[in-house]
């Protein structure tokens, strides 16, 4: 019986060449006969023969936001031993009006067997708000149409009430129930009033997971996550975020149902199927935090602004040397929170010390739960006299937000002894970081022992020759000097101009070490240093604070400087590439490529345009 099964069905794919078409070869078209301004519908060319060599309608009058895609489906039919075969060829054009009125779409055509064969032209009303007519005749393809409910975009945020400089973090998470093949970010949301750093930025893939919403089962995955920490009061508000995402639907055309015992054997989806891609955008909901200031009450007098939860260590390589010797003392703030923007506070040290300005290390750590790590100061003390001398306790307060109090942590002093050098004419230094400190004590000059040189009573420097162009020469030498001084001293106030002159400088050095990145193909390097390049461009240029550096606003100042609108474009454009290149599918060496000289290219460009 089971070999019978298999001969029967061996026999129908032998048959299946010989099945002709009951109906005439057509091309026809589906769509909408009345659509509203900017809605997004299809038009779906179908035939119904095997053709090839597609050539799709001119649509001039319209904006074409994806197409065509192409699917297939077949199904075969036996009745009274008559075999029927049915073929579909579709091409799917999502597409968009601009303007208002009566447009064509014109004829598409195909070849089939060697002959062409064209589609009627199509006339579309296009009227202002939303559309209510339905689709015309023809059988669309199932599963076109993507709902809000089976592919979307949220934005998360931990809290909506938070103090100045507490962490808030929020996360971009699509939803989504079909396949998605491609996603990209076609605008990111700006943080104005925020210090951020991004917690996903060391990650190559998107990490995919479940989760059930209504009963309904999800695949979702975090697109962005922000760590926010607000600089000021009052509700701020962030902007959406919009992605444009392309999904993988299954098409499947209708057939008329057939009493012949085989046909569940044909209807298996591999016989009746096709992939479509379907483009959709994506836009998460806007967001705003509200910002209280800090309490006062109990606030205490060293605070400098640090927000979290902290601990603070501290050490000393040594409590006893010699004079002009150099010892090394270390702070430690460790914890979670604003630890990058935390600092400490005065520390008042013995005057007899020549002290530095301290090296500062940052070590932080980025997780789902926000930033943590430790930020290290290291002071370099030289002391100048001997003695007993003791470094106070340090106190370091913050804010815990958690616990909504102000909380001291202190140090522990140290006692320092001083014993005098034995060689009171030079000493020298080794100074870990500080290259311009290698000896002292080389101002004192001694008593000369030598033969001194005598010369003629009467004979006197004072008010020859030599004296007097010597006094005139320092005159000339000390009016040269108080010039040059008062101008360095104006130019060195001018903050915007000194930024500005080194913004070329600054921006090319982060290019060079962009192209040694480029060279080692070392990707995730290599969009930093090209991001960093052009971002610190822009801001040492125009002077743009950091809380206002996004793109609506680095164009807006392009725009005041009368920059082409071109150049504004190439330059948001690249900017752009550069952010979403781990999301931008296509091979990385020629887009890294790409991205190097489009940089170059548009700082040269503004160097030229903008004065």
């Amino acid at each position: 019986m089971l070999e019978m099964k298999y001969i029967r069905s061996l026999l129908f794919f032998l048959l299946i060449p010989l099945a002709g078409f009951s109906q005439e070869v057509m091309l026809k078209v589906s769509t909408k006969s009345q659509v509203g301004l900017n809605e997004q519908f299809q038009v779906v060319f179908e035939l119904n023969a095997e053709g090839e060599r597609f050539k799709g309608p001119n649509f001039a009058d319209w904006r074409v936001l994806s197409g065509p895609m192409s699917s297939t489906s077949s199904s075969i039919q036996i009745i009274n031993g008559q075999m029927t075969r049915n073929f579909t060829q579709s091409y799917t054009y999502i597409v968009t009006a601009t303007k208002e009125g009566t447009f064509e779409i014109g004829s598409a055509e195909i070849i089939v067997d060697g002959k062409t064969i064209k589609s009627s032209p199509v006339t579309v009303k296009v009227v202002k708000g939303s559309s209510s007519a339905s689709t015309e005749s023809g059988n669309q393809s199932q599963g076109q149409g993507i709902t809000d409910k089976d592919l979307f975009l949220r934005a998360i945020i931990d809290k909506k009430e938070v103090v100045t400089g507490e962490q808030v973090i929020v996360t971009y998470r699509i939803y989504t129930r079909v396949p998605v093949s491609s996603v990209s970010v076609t605008k990111l949301s700006a943080f104005p009033g925020f210090w951020t750093k991004d917690l996903l930025s060391d990650n190559e893939a998107l990490q995919q997971s479940t989760e059930v919403i209504n009963g309904v089962e999800y695949t979702v995955a975090n697109i962005r996550k922000m760590a926010l920490f607000p600089q000021k009061n009052g509700k701020l508000n962030i902007e959406p975020m919009e992605l444009e995402c392309v999904a993988q639907v299954r098409t499947q055309t209708s057939r008329q149902r057939s009493r012949d015992p085989f046909e569940s054997f044909f209807n298996d989806p591999f016989f009746n199927r096709g992939i479509a891609n379907v483009q959709k955008n994506l836009v998460s909901e806007p967001l705003s935090i509200e910002v209280k200031s800090l309490p006062s009450q109990g606030k205490p007098l060293n605070f400098s602004g640090a927000v979290g939860q902290f601990e603070i260590s501290s050490g000393i390589d040594k409590t006893t040397l010699q004079t002009n010797d150099g010892l090394t003392l270390s702070y430690t703030i460790s914890g979670q929170g604003n630890i990058e923007l935390a600092e400490l506070p005065q520390i008042q040290f013995p005057p007899d010390f020549e002290v530095y300005d301290p090296k500062i290390t940052n070590n932080l750590k980025t997780s789902a739960n926000g930033i943590s790590g430790s930020k290290k100061f290291e002071y370099l003390l030289i002391p100048r006299t001997s003695g007993e001398f003791k470094l106070n306790e340090l106190q370091f307060s913050y804010y815990d937000p958690k616990k909504q109090t102000y909380n001291t942590l202190k140090t522990p002093a140290y006692n320092i002894t001083v014993e005098k050098s034995g060689d009171v004419t030079t000493q020298g230094v080794f100074v870990p970081g500080q290259s311009d400190v290698k000896y002292i004590g080389s101002d004192i000059r001694h008593i000369k022992t030598n033969k001194l040189a005598l010369k003629p009573i009467g004979k006197f420097f004072f008010g020859s020759p030599a004296y007097l162009a010597a006094i005139a020469l320092m005159l000339i030498i000390f009016a040269v000097s108080l010039i040059y001084t008062l101008k360095r001293k104006k130019l060195n106030k001018n903050h915007k101009l000194i930024r500005n002159k080194k913004a070329t400088k600054i921006a090319r050095k982060r290019l060079k070490t962009a192209n040694l990145h480029l060279k080692n193909k070392n990707q995730n390097e290599f969009y930093t240093e090209i991001s960093q390049a052009l971002w610190g461009y822009i801001r040492d240029k125009f002077d743009i604070e950091p809380s206002k550096l996004a793109l609506d606003y680095i164009a807006k100042v392009l725009k005041e400087k009368d920059t082409p609108d071109t150049l504004i474009d190439e330059l948001v454009e690249t900017l752009n590439k550069c952010e979403f290149a781990r999301f931008a599918p296509g091979e990385s060496g020629k887009k890294m490529e790409e991205l190097y000289s489009n940089g170059i290219e548009i700082i040269t460009k503004i160097e030229k345009t903008v004065k």
